[in-house]
């Protein structure tokens, strides 16, 4: 498997590359984003032979064509075991069906830190650590987290010699249960910042760290954000999970998933692309819904972020968008660089009539507001028993209203626990919803986490200050006491 950029061809045309080149970089040097120069191809028969194998066995098959040569089959059947041996269900991904509605709950959120990202990055952690072991080297992880990516993260690396985790997150638009998750770590390789701004802001922070090619390389940068491919390769998997379940590939499924960055749901449409019958997806947002207004009209238009009680979907660009729009660029890697840059300065990228059209014909999107998700809380738990989450809220209310087929199956991706956000489930149903056992004492746990103002210098400032101390055996414990 050989890995391209999205703006291939826009900086030279550098020779594709591998899988660990690939996740090591993250981000590729001309600031686009990596993917598959091809997609790997599953036929019926594969599909139909990957039947009631079990999640991990699961994994190991649809993994396999994107990592061969980077591990051997041995090793990495050991990491995708140690990753979901962390998960408290065997299953690792629970489908549920809610009723005879024809809807399905794929809850992702039983991992570590009670959230989607836990499904890849509790992996990823892992092939980072095996490959930087491997070649004798320490690598750097500058992120950016919504609230979820950050603690999944943190959780993946914490402890690892061979990582240091820099992770930004908006000051006070995460829920205070997604903050102390990360803040509550007191490993010595993690590094929580708390920006003075949005989501948007400490991604483009992250990114202009990767986008200097210098400082990239002094601290070998590394990303653990969905724009590294390993991250979206692995949410690969529970779609082929969910879709055998419900009768694949005999029959087709379609997915709504609560979308801020785009990574889950093009997790999704890759698993199309390597012929997984899926009929089509519906991508769910909030009140920030620059997504749902690009399906409708075909123009992206960036407006100001408004904090919601979905805030992990309080995001205006998303950055896995790209990946998409190469597709309807025809590939096109010197052109859609082009419209990204003219995208960053204006604030509005349009595709054409053509694009537009294909594009519809796989994606519907709707956006459900504040009053919207605490009724659809409260209507799933009437109607279902089930209490969900905000952002699994925002799934559940447009996938009703975008179901095209009836007799078609509707998976609804259930993207984090409901007590990670125990305010607004409890404001829609009256019943505050628990944290498990092994959380329960995480509101006493002591907070470590440096403020920053949305200022780049201070940032690499911070970064190479404590790089160095690292550096330096005797002063490491010293390090953010």
């Amino acid at each position: 498997m050989r890995y391209i950029s999205t703006r291939h061809g826009s900086q030279g045309k550098p020779a594709p590359l591998g899988f660990e080149d690939i996740m090591l970089a993250g981000l590729a040097r001309d600031g686009g984003l990596y993917l598959p120069a091809e997609w790997p191809q599953f036929s019926t028969a594969d599909i139909a032979a990957l039947k009631g194998l079990s999640y991990t066995e699961l994994a190991f098959r649809v993994m396999w064509p994107f990592v061969d040569g980077a591990f051997d089959e041995a090793t990495f059947r050991r990491l995708i075991g140690e990753a979901y041996a962390s998960f408290e269900t065997p299953e690792v991904a629970p489908l549920k069906p809610l009723g005879e509605s024809g809807l399905h709950l794929l809850e992702l959120f039983h991992g570590p830190t009670l959230a989607f990202k836990d499904v890849a990055l509790q992996l990823l952690g892992r092939m980072l650590d095996q490959t930087l072991t491997a070649r004798g080297q320490h690598a750097t992880i500058v992120g950016a987290t919504s609230g979820d990516t950050g603690s999944a993260a943190i959780e993946a690396v914490r402890d690892r010699k061979t990582i240091d985790i820099f992770m930004l997150f908006p000051k006070g638009r995460v829920s205070e249960v997604q903050r102390r998750q990360m803040t509550t770590v007191s490993a010595p390789n993690v590094h929580n910042i708390a920006v003075q701004g949005t989501f948007d802001d400490c991604q483009d922070l992250a990114k202009a760290c990767f986008n200097d090619l210098a400082f990239r390389d002094r601290h070998a940068l590394t990303a653990v954000n969905s724009i590294n491919f390993a991250r979206v390769m692995a949410q690969i998997v529970y779609y082929f999970w969910a879709a055998l379940k419900l009768g694949a590939p005999e029959r087709p499924v379609a997915f709504t998933v609560p979308s801020g960055n785009f990574g889950n749901v093009y997790a999704g449409y890759a698993a199309k692309q390597m012929g997984l019958p899926i009929s089509h997806f519906v991508v769910g947002t909030n009140s920030n819904d620059i997504l749902a207004r690009f399906f409708e009209s075909g123009t992206m238009t960036t407006t100001e972020v408004v904090p919601t009680f979905s805030p992990s979907m309080d995001i205006q660009i998303s950055s896995n968008f790209e990946r998409l729009l190469f597709d309807l660029y025809d590939r096109n890697g010197v052109t859609l660089a082009d419209a990204m840059t003219a995208f960053r300065s204006t604030g509005t990228l349009k595709v054409g009539a053509n694009a537009l059209a294909g594009v519809r014909a796989l994606f519907d999107a709707g956006r459900v507001d504040e009053p919207g998700t605490l009724a659809a809380i409260a209507d799933c738990r009437r109607r279902f028993g089930e209490t969900i989450d905000p952002h699994t809220a925002v799934g559940y209310a447009v996938a009703q209203q975008h179901r095209r087929d009836l007799a078609v199956p509707m998976v609804v991706l259930a993207t984090a626990h409901p007590a990670k956000f125990p305010d607004a489930v409890e404001k829609a149903t009256g019943v505050r919803p628990s944290l498990p056992a092994r959380l329960g004492d995480l509101m006493d746990r002591a907070e470590r986490v440096d403020g920053l103002r949305n200022d780049i210098g201070e940032l690499k400032a911070m970064i190479d200050e404590r790089r160095a101390m690292a550096a330096a055996p005797a002063t490491r414990s010293k390090v953010r006491t």
